[in-house]
């Protein structure tokens, strides 16, 4: 299996656009966020990703074939000084449960040191075991978890939970 993180050029932005509405889809059943009037849900930032500096889009391949994505940028999710955010995360499911995540986390972690910050639904439960899991052991188990910061809620109104953290 070869994995390739490639960064997102402009010119594919629609690619990127159009795999953002599947993730988005599935984290529906999480935050409860409703299509709009075109049958879309939107991702209001993505423009931001090629106008501003510290946003990095990346698209993951696995065999040369578009497995997801992961997006970077300096924008904390919550008033947490850090230096990097996970944005957005996604691994298409046929493509899950073999390595590929946590081979694309370490990479964009060895990449770009500094503190991070990670917001997480806590109703997704798959993605809460695969973060905590994934940064217990990037990080060796120097790491700290938020759970109660009402800035970090959600379209539902749950309070997500924030990993703090250092690359290594």
């Amino acid at each position: 299996m070869d994995i390739s993180i490639e960064l997102v050029k402009k010119e594919e932005k629609e690619i990127l656009r159009n795999l953002l509405e599947k993730y988005l889809y599935e984290f529906s059943q999480y935050d409860n966020y409703d299509i709009n009037n075109l049958g879309l849900y939107g991702y209001s930032y993505l423009d931001y990703y090629w106008t501003e500096k510290n946003r990095f889009p990346y698209f993951v391949k696995v065999d040369h074939k578009l497995a997801g994505f992961i997006m970077i940028s300096d924008y904390p999710d919550v008033e947490i000084e850090t230096d990097y955010t996970i944005s957005e995360f996604f691994i298409m499911y046929k493509y899950r449960r073999c390595g590929i995540g946590k081979y694309v986390v370490k990479y964009v972690l060895d990449t770009y040191k500094g503190k991070w910050q990670l917001q997480y639904h806590p109703k997704n439960e798959i993605s809460q075991r695969f973060w905590t899991k994934t940064i217990d052991e990037y990080t060796k188990g120097k790491y700290e978890i938020i759970k109660d910061i009402p800035e970090a809620a959600y379209e539902d109104g749950t309070i997500g939970h924030i990993l703090i953290f250092e690359s290594l």
